[in-house]
């Protein structure tokens, strides 16, 4: 199964239909959003595009293969309108024998982890920065953000497929892999 995980689109229509069209170039199976995917937050300029009920639009031909979890910008009123539960604080994936703890990052991060197991790997968005970090006992990775791109990093997502993730711009160029 492939997944493409993204995050952090912030109600760009502009970027997000980018990133449909990597979901379908990438010929993924199911799509995984770390969340803050309609409001742009007080702390963030306007994304280029921010035109959330365009996005809204564009996640209805999604809305059978994405599951997602609430960002700090969710609200209620996000549920009431995208087509797909978006409010829970995490989704579990196994991946082999390691488990992904995935989250947007405001409440568990590394500074605040979940209960881990050695190997385990916790997966979030929210500072809109790329990572990949061996912390010892887990994994941190990070897909960056889809429309607010922090320190010089590009616009962008993961995939996962047979145990390796995949970095990339929204154009499908790859930055970095890491197979487990």
């Amino acid at each position: 199964m492939k997944w493409l995980i993204a995050s952090d689109i912030h109600g760009s229509a502009k970027y997000c239909a980018e990133l449909m069209r990597a979901y379908d170039r990438e010929r993924a199976d199911r799509l995984l959003l770390l969340g803050d995917i309609l409001y742009h937050g007080p702390r963030n300029d306007l994304p280029e595009g921010y035109r959330p009920k365009e996005v809204i639009a564009l996640m209805q031909g999604v809305k059978d293969v994405t599951f997602s979890v609430r960002g700090n910008c969710e609200a209620e009123v996000d549920q009431m309108v995208l087509p797909f539960p978006c409010m829970a604080e995490y989704v579990l994936l196994p991946v082999g024998e390691r488990l992904v703890f995935a989250t947007h990052g405001h409440v568990f991060n590394k500074q605040n982890t979940p209960p881990m197991k050695d190997g385990d790997i916790l997966l979030h968005g929210h500072t809109h920065i790329p990572a990949w970090e061996d912390c010892g006992r887990y994994m941190y990775l990070n897909p960056g953000s889809v429309s607010i791109p922090k320190d010089g990093t590009w616009h962008g997502y993961m995939t996962l497929e047979d145990g390796v993730f995949r970095w990339k711009t929204l154009a499908g160029e790859e930055k970095h892999a890491l197979a487990l």
